[in-house]
């Protein structure tokens, strides 16, 4: 049976964010929903407001992947069963809130270091905007309006 999209959603904070705390689970949660009500660029078209296509579009969150780099990812969506907590966080962004600071980012990533890059990814559609612990979080740019 298909997993539903309050289902996906609580796995993908959990498996991209749980060591992250309460505020960065909550800011991955922000960036999910904040593709899926985009009404413009890459995720307005790809995702077309579909909370499970946007988590289920291709290279875009690790933990939705079976395989990286043709190697196989056991740390995945559908290997590891969400908790309480992260079907409370889904469900406090699915009714529609943000984190304070990034109610517009659209993407996030783990630098592994001290430094986030000022634009992110490598196309230079999101800009920097703010760090929660061992992610950087970006704002999409003018040219994301392109994609």
């Amino acid at each position: 049976m298909p997993l539903s999209a309050r289902e996906l959603l609580a796995r993908l904070i959990r498996c991209e964010a749980e060591g992250e705390g309460e505020a960065g689970m909550k800011a991955v949660a922000t960036v999910v929903m904040n593709r899926v009500h985009i009404g413009y660029g890459e995720y307005a078209r790809v995702g077309q407001g579909n909370l499970r296509r946007v988590i289920l579009q291709p290279r875009q969150f690790t933990c939705a992947m079976t395989t990286v780099y043709g190697q196989p990812n056991p740390q995945n969506i559908f290997n590891i069963p969400a908790e309480p907590l992260h079907y409370q966080i889904a469900d406090w962004a699915l009714i529609g809130n943000k984190l304070p600071g990034i109610e517009l980012a659209l993407w996030y990533y783990n630098p592994f270091g001290p430094i986030c890059r000022t634009y992110f990814p490598p196309s230079r559609t999101g800009i920097y905007v703010t760090r929660i612990r061992e992610h950087c979080f970006y704002n999409p740019t003018s040219l994301y309006a392109k994609t």
